[in-house]
């Protein structure tokens, strides 16, 4: 394929990242090289493995500089094109009807210079190809670009690169200061903390450091010693709580201040978030296939929730890509079901539609699920109690856990139901963490029902909506099997009646 460019025209040129990323790139390019320059300096001591950092670095800057000079985009011909490599030339082409999603981050790098990065997907995944194969990213334009590109690719109306002109657009939700007291309920300053003492403690025995032989750490184990136990908890559990707490509060400053969800005249919602790193993500409306309301089960206590979008092309990833259908962040649970009904275009809340409940047995299920799990960890502990290898009190406390089990066996089965709601299927399931969902029955690629041995024996089946969004399919787990199939059918009608017929004649 031919990468030569056209005239420069305004319809159709070729444009280049721009130049002001060349005073970020080397920066960033050394700071990653920096464990290898290191570590070359430190073990080579004057045999010449420095020089070979120092090369692994120098290369490293190298093509990061060759990306940003040499890279190119333009819209042209029903697709964008991009082009990329000084010795290796790498061509992309993407046609516009396959673009689901353009998603506008400003990294503080970016931030730096009023610059964007552009990540515009596609929403399909080939695990042959790749996990980022499904996006191009265009890691350094203008804003004013950003928000042409946004345009042109969604709405495929071009616009002048110098407009500031922005489309009409309605504000469907603003965060307000006060969710902040959400923050500490969404429990994501426990994985912080985590993740800290984890790399914490793998890097100082990887250094042969025992952290309990340093200075202040061995003064406090010995204080530590001499103090009750009931008091070491107590202390322990309130500092974690505490530190977590503002752990928690400050990611969400972080990731949701200035967060603004509206809806443009093209039929487009936007959704905008961020204090030091700010994200903007367009979801068209015609490839919303429905939302869902997580409510984990400390959030729920504290009277919140969270808004998700089912949509084509948002990819439930990691890092960058997670959180791209996010709606709404942690608030009020009555606003987030008015923000639900807003984003459906419905006179209803999928969230609060009377459901119905499923059999006595699927509680059954879900208590003997529950206090099994506990019983059998009970009965592993007490075995290596028994072998001296582990202390007695450790199958105990486990043992002790099972009138908690039981208790979330039992808010599992309560919060189970379905419901055909004019043309959304809407499920609910979990307590620890528990899944509102509503999804357009036209969007369904099909119905899977399945049973395993146990649910035959109780008469109870699975129904699975297949949906190109998503996770690509949500469950009604555990329904009786005449009502459950009544449901699949009404969900998509005729799919099911050949097999029914079937049945019947059987």
């Amino acid at each position: 394929m031919s990468t030569e460019a056209p005239p420069e025209t305004d319809v159709g040129r070729w444009h280049r990242l721009d130049r002001r990323m060349l005073l970020i790139r080397p920066v960033l390019d050394v700071v990653k090289s920096l464990p290898v320059l290191i570590g070359t300096v430190i073990l080579g001591r004057g045999n010449g493995w420095e020089w070979f950092g120092l090369g692994v670095t120098a290369l490293t800057v190298l093509v990061g500089v060759s990306h940003v000079l040499t890279s190119r985009y333009r819209v042209a011909d029903g697709q964008v094109e991009w082009t990329t490599g000084l010795l290796l030339r790498k061509h992309r082409a993407i046609p516009l009807d396959r673009i689901r999603t353009v998603d506008v981050t400003s990294e503080p790098k970016h931030r730096l210079f009023s610059l964007s990065a552009v990540r515009i997907g596609t929403g399909r995944h080939s695990l042959a190809q790749g996990a980022g194969n499904d996006q191009l990213v265009l890691d350094a334009v203008s804003r004013t670009e950003a928000h042409r590109l946004r345009t042109v690719l969604l709405h495929r109306k071009e616009i002048s690169p110098e407009a500031e002109t922005k489309p009409p657009e309605q504000v469907v939700a603003e965060v307000d200061r006060r969710w902040v007291r959400y923050a500490p309920f969404t429990l994501s300053g426990l994985a912080v903390v985590g993740a800290v003492f984890a790399a914490v403690w793998h890097f100082a025995h990887q250094l042969n450091i025992a952290p309990e032989n340093v200075g202040p750490l061995r003064d406090l184990l010995d204080d530590l010693a001499n103090t009750a136990l009931w008091l070491i908890v107590v202390v322990a559990a309130v500092g974690l709580l505490v530190v977590v707490s503002l752990l928690s509060v400050g990611g969400y400053v972080l990731s949701f201040w200035n967060f603004k969800l509206t809806r443009e005249s093209e039929g487009t919602l936007h959704v905008r978030r961020g204090l030091i790193t700010t994200r903007s993500v367009s979801i068209e409306e015609e490839r919303l296939r429905g939302v869902e309301v997580k409510e984990p089960l400390p959030l729920r206590i504290a009277g919140g929730a969270r808004l998700t979008a089912i949509a084509g092309g948002l990819r439930e990833g990691k890092g960058g890509d997670k959180g791209g259908g996010l709606l709404l962040p942690p608030a009020p649970v009555g606003r987030v079901h008015e923000v639900a009904a807003e984003v459906l275009r419905e006179n209803f809340d999928p969230a609060t539609v009377p459901l119905n409940r499923h059999p006595r047995r699927a509680l059954t299920r879900r208590l003997t699920r529950a206090i099994g799990g506990v019983l059998l960890l009970a009965a592993a502990l007490f075995g290596l109690a028994w072998i001296d290898f582990l202390p007695s009190w450790m199958w105990q406390v486990a043992l002790g856990l099972a009138p908690f089990a039981a208790l979330v066996g039992w808010d599992r089965y309560r919060n189970l139901g379905h419901a055909i709601v004019g043309r959304y299927l809407v499920s609910r399931s979990g307590s620890l963490a528990r899944a509102t969902v509503a999804i357009r029955r036209e969007g369904l690629t099909g119905v899977v029902v399945s049973r395993s041995f146990f649910q035959r024996r109780a008469g109870l089946i699975t129904v699975t909506a297949p949906i190109a969004a998503g996770k690509g399919g949500y469950q009604v787990v555990d329904v009786g099997e005449s009502a459950g199939l009544a449901m699949a059918e009404r969900a998509a009608p005729g799919l099911l009646t050949p097999f029914l017929s079937r049945d019947a004649q059987r």
